[in-house]
């Protein structure tokens, strides 16, 4: 007999879910994003019953021959973009793209070195993560405050010295781009490989608003592709490389992934072709989105990191709430008014404030991917400053949230149902049906 309180709370909370974060909020996350209905469209499917071990046409499995195809043309397509031919797109998720590449350039106790962590470093690159559970020693490249970035003579100086067997820059928490050729050369001379994470800003470099690290000397560019890069989760590798290509490539299966969910593969290739022809106008909105954003919540006496370097040249604005009570505080603050964003270390935090950290880390992709400019960033900063500097009652912010949010619902830089008609949309739904 059917659990029918269980099976009716399922739905309520998914329906709740659904409504919340799609209607009802400001969703600032920097790692979080929507797909458009397109993309959604193929993303529930078959495939996602099945297995495809290995690589296309080399399985171990039958029944794969449809999406032997579609996980070529999706490569193609993501290579497209990132001007190149080497792409995987296997890696279930950001971080097992990087766990796959660092297996390979590294044995256990053998170095690399990182981007520090106030430049930063997400947590798979280092001892606490990924590059630890491998068991290959991290060392920290020294940070520049001013620049608030890699300091590269010092970092050139380290690198001579150590001798990494890889170098990795990007990250989860960074304003302005690293210095890759630099790097790049520094840890080529040495006999060691570049890798770069672009798992929050691949959306910016496919959308030609971020230089492509694989022109300016990056080995391999892991990434993720639910951030500014708007589809499903998942994972991608793009290779300059291609002995490190083909070495990856047979270490993703059967060393980190298995069935590399499958079902995610179409709506990857559909956000690919979007981000072909949207790509550039969102990236560019996106990052005048950011500045807009941060220069509003300084001029409303808010402590904004990055001042003197123009505030961002991402989709991120790091805000200091010490002042403020915290981050924890204040973030739980804005959440309860429908502003959803996250506490974070800043550059000047110790390891141990992560519990109540300083900052905020604030991310414009998901609301620009919505239709909001700078005047809707303009407001957004309103409402937080009601909340954290004035004081206001987050519940009676939150019903002038709700109204803002109202408006903007659908999904901008994207195709369109309507769109797809012209390629014989009502086939494809019979299909699926």
């Amino acid at each position: 007999m059917i659990d029918r309180e269980s099976f009716i709370k399922i739905f309520e909370l998914t329906n709740t879910q659904n409504q919340w974060r799609l209607k009802e909020t400001i969703n600032l996350i920097a790692s979080e994003n929507v797909m458009s209905p397109a993309a959604m469209t193929v993303y529930i499917n078959d495939f996602m019953h099945r297995y495809a071990e290995g690589k296309p046409f080399k399985r171990h499995y039958q029944g794969t021959k449809y999406i032997d195809e579609l996980e070529v043309l999706a490569d193609k397509l993501m290579g497209d973009l990132m001007e190149t031919e080497m792409v995987d797109l296997r890696p279930v998720s950001g971080t097992i793209a990087n766990a796959a590449v660092f297996r390979v350039l590294a044995q256990p106790g053998e170095q690399a070195v990182i981007a520090p962590v106030q430049a930063g470093a997400h947590v798979s690159h280092t001892k606490f993560g990924t590059l630890g559970a491998l068991g290959i020693n991290q060392v920290e490249l020294p940070y520049d405050e001013e620049k608030m970035n890699v300091d590269i003579d010092r970092a050139v100086k380290v690198i001579e010295q150590v001798k990494p067997k890889f170098a990795v820059l990007g990250g989860s928490v960074y304003l302005f781009p690293h210095p890759v050729k630099e790097i790049a050369d520094a840890v080529h001379s040495v006999n060691g490989k570049l890798i770069y994470d672009a798992a929050h800003v691949l959306g910016l470099i496919v959308g030609k608003a971020w230089e492509n690290p694989l022109k300016h000397g990056a080995d391999a560019v892991t990434a993720s592709t639910h951030k500014t890069f708007p589809g499903p989760q998942g994972g991608v590798i793009a290779f300059s490389d291609e002995a490190l290509y083909k070495e990856v490539g047979k270490t993703i299966f059967p060393w980190f992934v298995s069935s590399h969910h499958l079902h995610r593969i179409p709506a990857t290739a559909v956000v690919a072709l979007e981000m072909k022809e949207f790509g550039h106008d969102y990236a560019e909105q996106i990052i005048r989105n950011a500045k807009r954003l941060a220069e509003a919540l300084a001029e409303r006496g808010f402590a904004v990191l990055g001042e003197h370097m123009g505030y961002t040249m991402s989709h991120q604005v790091l805000v200091d709430v010490s002042k403020q009570g915290g981050g924890a505080k204040v973030a739980k603050e804005l959440e309860d008014a429908n502003i959803i964003l996250n506490k974070n270390l800043l550059p000047h935090d110790p390891p141990d404030a992560v519990k109540n950290p300083s900052g905020l880390r604030i991310g414009v992709q998901e609301m620009t991917r919505f239709g909001m400019k700078e005047r809707e960033m303009e407001q957004i900063a309103d409402f937080i400053e009601r909340v954290v500097i004035k004081g206001e009652d987050p519940l009676k912010v939150r019903e002038e949230v709700k109204a803002f949010r109202s408006q903007f619902t659908k999904i901008r830089y994207a195709y369109t149902l309507e769109d797809l008609k012209g390629i014989s949309y009502t086939d494809v739904v019979r299909l699926l049906e």
